[in-house]
């Protein structure tokens, strides 16, 4: 089975890194700038899992992109999606599957309209990884798993065929049969987090000690109710680790928008939070909302970034 892994940052890098060490067929799709780091460094991550450092790995640049590939893993940042899926058409064929890593749903609604219902597999990661300065991939947590599935759910023979590859791999595989209800369930804790940690400026323990639990809770709970409305009400215990993740005293986490926000980089505004608030229910929150706050703030940001 032929994996097109497009980009090799820090999820592309650490998925696709754990996919060659396991001896799968594995290519990269770059951009002129990642190649040159990696032809200086080689393929480096950093992890609690077991470091790794792959001097040369397979790449390709979107213009020499030779044929199809069975299995094309996406992990761009939402607002480069368009482009990501120019860079990738030609590696599209009649028995590719796409296999997005995005979080929230606008991207599924863009990748079927551009390659085919039929093509796109739900996908989610959990994990916490970045970059650095030098390009190395930085695992920084003890999580790495990585859920997959037919979107209609139950089981298929792809998906059979990606878990057997994905077996042996040194991070967590889930062939789901229920992906869109964990997709969903990750995108309202994604969302009140960035919309909390962004508007507040500060990490869940920060906000906790400043009096802001009920703050966090109201995010939650709306996000969760925009679930809800549209068939995918958080299931019990999904409910129950959000809402301990954000009231928890003293903890350190921010969300990667925070993090984004805090070194004027570009933001995922509109597929995280803008696109939540358009699926509400007509009439939720008819009053500005903690949530509807956080998005104009979000939006103020981008405008100040922009001029």
């Amino acid at each position: 089975m032929r994996f097109l892994i497009v980009g090799a940052g820090a999820l592309g890098g650490y998925f696709g890194g754990r996919l060659l060490e396991a001896g799968r067929d594995v290519t990269f799709l770059l951009r002129p700038r990642r190649v040159a780091q990696l032809a200086k460094t080689g393929l480096v991550i950093q992890s609690p899992q077991g470091n790794l450092q792959l001097p040369a790995p397979r790449h390709v640049l979107a213009d020499g992109i030779d044929g199809p590939y069975d299995v094309i893993l996406v992990g761009s940042k939402a607002y480069d999606l368009a482009s990501t899926m120019d860079s990738f058409a030609p590696a599209v064929g009649p028995n590719t599957v796409i296999l997005p890593l995005l979080n929230g749903m606008q991207h599924i609604d863009a990748l079927a309209a551009r390659f085919g219902e039929e093509r796109v597999l739900g996908g989610l990661c959990l994990i916490s990884a970045t970059l650095d300065d030098e390009g190395r991939v930085l695992h920084l947590n003890d999580t790495h798993d990585l859920n997959y599935g037919e979107r209609a759910g139950g089981r298929s023979a792809r998906v059979d065929a990606i878990a057997a590859q994905f077996a042996g791999a040194n991070f967590g595989s889930n062939a789901s049969e229920n992906i869109l209800q964990e997709m969903w369930e990750k995108w309202v804790f994604i969302a009140s987090a960035a919309g909390v940690t962004t508007l507040l400026r500060s990490s869940f323990g920060e906000i906790v000690a400043a009096g802001g639990e009920a703050v966090s809770l109201s995010i939650f709970d709306e996000c969760s109710a925009i679930a809800a409305h549209n068939g995918f009400a958080p299931r019990a215990a999904a409910v129950q680790r959000g809402r301990a993740f954000l009231t928890m005293p003293g903890s350190p986490i921010t969300a990667s928008m925070y993090k984004d926000m805090a070194r004027g980089a570009a933001v995922e505004a509109d597929h995280i939070i803008g696109d939540l608030l358009r699926r509400k229910a007509p009439g939720q929150a008819a009053t500005p909302s903690v949530l509807q706050i956080a998005y104009v703030n979000l939006k103020a940001y981008e405008a100040r970034r922009a001029a």
